[in-house]
């Protein structure tokens, strides 16, 4: 018999998905993704972007606060045994992931270690296929995959990843690390000064690093981060590493000129914020759902989940483009599940 839906991620995105599509007796089959190297130094590890942060303060329901007894308690033990010791600030980001996936599987959620390399939705049921085992019918699929964010690719950015190394201003940018410290913001473009203004609430100073003499962002985008007194443009500049060690973390950046590559300098920082995008995780996909001009999954019904295939939905940063949210991700796989839900009873899948 085919699998009632089938979600594929591990987010929070797809844990919520799960959660709601278990509860009502769908008995969900879930994908989680592979534990691979490859899929390490991509980012996009079991778990989501969420598990490769450290503290989440905007995440509603997880104050301040000693977790250690429930989190001993509520996620069984030969996960928990792995995880890193807990902090006593409240709840970190890979805690939360796995209390997610714990919840999931509570109400039954079946989960298997490995990526989807291949779907077929050309006929019904659709088609799933696992890089290891069997292929896997489907009646309705939830795609939660999420997307990646992109970095230059410096050694020096992953060793500091966590440490004063971010890809989120929204998401991280309130920590102790970075108030009254001067931040440093790579890119051009509407994100960069999104981030970049953002940031000037808590830093001291904000430089923003752009390889051109101009940025690509909007006229108003960059006006605005231009009008801004705490913010700086190095003009004409790349980064040459993250500086640092391993007791601080992130002390500050080499910069390097683009019109005179012999002319570097230095700028102390506590944080470095990559701002150049994120690439959603749909290469599985192979041109099966319809994307939109940023490549993220295009929802065909306006406040829907779904997709241009019918039984197929999308939920989390896979097809947010704007957001990309811990709680934006979870709202729309609540959302997801219940359009999964109401299309099978539709169709008369009960």
């Amino acid at each position: 018999m085919p699998e009632k839906v089938v979600v594929i991620g591990s987010g929070p995105a797809a844990w919520a998905a799960c959660i709601y599509t278990s509860r009502a007796n769908l008995e969900p089959l879930c994908f989680e993704g592979a534990v691979t190297e490859e899929n390490r130094l991509q980012g996009t590890l079991p778990l989501g972007q969420l598990a490769l942060t450290t503290e989440v303060e905007n995440y509603p329901g997880f104050p301040a606060g000693n977790l250690e007894s429930y989190l001993n308690d509520s996620i069984e033990e030969s996960k928990r045994k792995y995880m890193a010791p807990h902090t006593g600030h409240g709840v970190s980001g890979p805690e939360l992931m796995e209390l997610m996936r714990q919840q999931a599987k509570n109400f039954g959620t079946k989960v298997i270690t490995d990526d989807v390399v291949d779907v077929d939705f050309s006929s019904h049921p659709y088609k799933v296929t696992p890089s290891k085992g069997e292929p896997v019918e489907a009646l309705a699929v939830i795609i939660a995959t999420g997307a990646r964010a992109n970095y230059l690719g410096l050694d020096s950015e992953n060793r500091f990843k966590n440490m004063g190394v971010s890809a989120c201003a929204v998401c991280d940018g309130a920590m102790p690390r970075f108030r009254n410290h001067p931040l440093v913001v790579v890119g051009g473009g509407d994100s960069a000064m999104e981030e970049a203004s953002y940031l000037t609430k808590f830093a001291s100073k904000v430089y923003i690093v752009h390889r051109r003499d101009e940025f690509r962002a909007s006229k108003i985008m960059a006006d605005r981060a231009l009008a801004n007194e705490k913010i700086e443009v190095k003009w004409n500049s790349v980064i040459d590493e993250v500086l640092g060690n391993d007791e601080q973390g992130v002390t500050g950046v080499r910069i390097r000129s683009t019109v005179d590559e012999g002319q570097t300098e230095e700028l102390e920082a506590t944080g470095y914020f990559a701002a150049i995008g994120h690439t959603p995780n749909v290469n599985f996909l192979k041109g099966q759902i319809d994307l939109n001009d940023k490549g993220f999954i295009q929802w065909q019904v306006p406040f829907r989940t779904n997709t241009n295939v019918d039984g197929v939905f999308a939920a989390g940063d896979v097809a947010d483009d704007n957001y990309k949210q811990a709680i934006t991700a979870a709202g729309s796989g609540c959302m997801a599940a219940l359009d999964a839900e109401r299309w099978l009873v539709a169709n008369g899948y009960e």
